[in-house]
């Protein structure tokens, strides 16, 4: 079952430390819509800090990435564009184009890239979160949550913070085009925005995921389900002063440890195989667990030349070892190199990847192809991106050929890393370097567990729920009735509890409720809140 748009989805966060501040409807799964290209953006900045590619590496655009509804930056079939362009477009205009050839360009195609967003999720703590493509398009099987969305927000502060100004910038020069950002009434409206992202589809809703800076505080927030911009970003604003309210002046920071991920090396010359390992009971997939060698030749005693033959070899020994059931179509090969890995380091995790990897590991990285068009229910509204570094060493930081020289109005983290090493600029004349013979794929620890849950659905305005529940009055518009309900559950989380917000359409107006409570709750909620001179009455079942 898809998921659908909520009445209302937030989560509010310490940037600082992780710490949750508030939460109503944080872990409903829901279409994220444009938010999906602050992850397409994680993982293109993580591709460039490891190497793989490159800000002025030439993308190939495909017939369906040029076929993306808008907003879109304008791409054609058969045109190659550099990827720092890709990258303004996703993050300032959100443009469906651009974010779909990023996708294709670093994995091959969207489903590919796909499953690379959900791994990396998975990674970042991410656990109610499943992609499908590269831009937030509705589709089946596609959603994330708030909580989902701030803790990727938090991220792209912390891991890629040579690049998070971007999500700052009111315009950008996206080669084909100067594109302006969809943020930019927030950026403009709320003292210390610095970013993040925006998102808009009919089933999604307004969505925002938005970061702002006041004095020694930063609080991250999420808003999913918003009736329309301006609703959206006084909800926003409305959850930030909350945060800054709530969270201490002083504080430990606690930055995010690096995702736990591995890489698989694709390298043409060797292989060690290191050992085979057993399904898991109940499983017919079936695991070839393989090490590969930085170093042009292995050890002899393990080494093994990749050809079609030692691939097969090794599948056959894999399958015999595990179960003598035929392997199914959907067996994984894992992997336990780790990228920029010291040698004599103690092992590591294995991660679940393409079986397709090996046939292609003697090949250098293959061109983005062309995807089946698919069908969206509605635009997406354009968003920025950011992205996270999980390595603390990168190895080609490129950040000053991303983001412009332009004022945004501050000085900018890029620009002051530009100063501190100048060598960055020479990166904006440079020429594509040539083809690279080895790819790196990233595989979160977690294994695939096959196809994701059904979602819950949950539909505008839907009934009042069971047990008791407390009523705030009735009111004209229903974004006024939700306002109230914010503003109530921010005073009153610890009464209210586990309460769930409920805005009932009646004939006489719309009235505000808090649902899900026991009769002992509803009468101490209400209690406190009559105590403050609010409008309150007890519901029973």
């Amino acid at each position: 079952m898809a998921a659908t748009a909520a009445p209302f989805a937030a989560f509010v966060m310490d940037a600082r430390t992780g710490q949750e501040i508030y939460a109503q409807n944080a872990d409903t799964r829901l279409h994220p819509a444009s938010l999906t290209k602050m992850m397409t953006l994680y993982l293109a900045f993580n591709a460039i800090e490891r190497g793989q590619v490159r800000l002025d590496s030439k993308f190939l655009v495909s017939s369906h990435a040029a076929s993306q509804p808008p907003s879109r930056l304008g791409l054609k079939p058969g045109q190659r564009i550099e990827l720092r362009y890709l990258i303004r477009a996703a993050a300032v205009k959100s443009a469906n184009d651009a974010a779909t050839v990023i996708g294709e360009g670093l994995a091959g195609s969207e489903a590919q890239f796909g499953a690379q967003m959900t791994q990396m999720a998975r990674a970042l703590g991410m656990r109610n979160t499943n992609f499908r493509n590269a831009n937030g398009l509705t589709t089946e099987g596609h959603y994330s949550t708030a909580r989902d969305m701030t803790i990727l927000g938090r991220r792209l502060f912390y891991d890629f913070p040579q690049y998070y100004s971007i999500f700052s910038r009111r315009s950008a020069d996206a080669g084909i085009a100067t594109v302006s950002s969809t943020n930019r009434r927030f950026l403009d409206s709320y003292e210390g925005a610095d970013g993040i992202k925006t998102g808009y589809t009919r089933a999604a809703g307004f969505n925002l995921t938005a970061s702002a800076k006041r004095g020694s505080k930063r609080i991250v927030a999420t808003v999913l389900g918003g009736t329309s911009t301006a609703h959206r970003n006084t909800v926003m604003a409305q959850l930030l002063d909350a945060g800054f309210g709530k969270a201490p002046t002083r504080v430990r920071e606690v930055k995010p440890a690096p995702p736990q991920l591995v890489a698989e090396k694709k390298v043409r010359r060797t292989v060690q195989v290191a050992s085979v390992a057993p399904s898991s009971p109940g499983s017919a997939s079936s695991q070839v667990q393989l090490s590969a060698s930085d170093r042009p030749v292995a050890r002899a005693s393990t080494a093994a030349v990749v050809t079609p033959a030692a691939i097969s070899a090794a599948v056959s020994r894999a399958q015999a070892a595990a179960a003598p059931a035929p392997r199914a179509a959907g067996d994984t090969l894992a992997a336990s190199a780790r990228p920029n890995r010291k040698p004599g380091a103690g092992p590591v995790a294995n991660a679940a990847v393409d079986p397709n990897v090996l046939a292609r590991a003697a090949r250098p990285a293959a061109r983005p192809e062309e995807g089946d068009a698919s069908e969206a229910l509605a635009p997406a509204a354009g968003d920025e991106i950011q992205a996270v570094r999980p390595t603390p060493a990168p190895r080609n930081d490129q950040s000053a050929s991303l983001v412009e020289p332009a004022a945004t109005g501050s000085a900018s983290l890029f620009v002051q890393a530009a100063a501190a090493q100048p060598e960055r600029m020479a990166l904006l004349g440079t020429p594509a370097p040539a083809p690279r013979s080895e790819t790196i794929i990233l595989a979160a620890l977690e294994p695939d567990h096959g196809a994701p849950e059904a979602t819950e659905i949950v539909s505008r305005g839907s009934g009042s729920g069971k047990g008791w529940g407390v009523s705030l009055g009735l009111y004209r518009s229903q974004q006024e009735a939700e306002q109230l309900l914010l503003k109530t559950a921010l005073q009153e989380s610890a009464s209210l509890g586990s309460a769930v917000s409920r805005v009932a359409n009646t004939k006489r107006g719309f009235e505000a409720n808090f649902v899900g409570m026991s009769k002992e709750t509803a009468e101490l909620a209400c209690g406190r809140m009559a105590a403050r001179q609010q409008d309150c009455k007890v519901l029973g079942p």
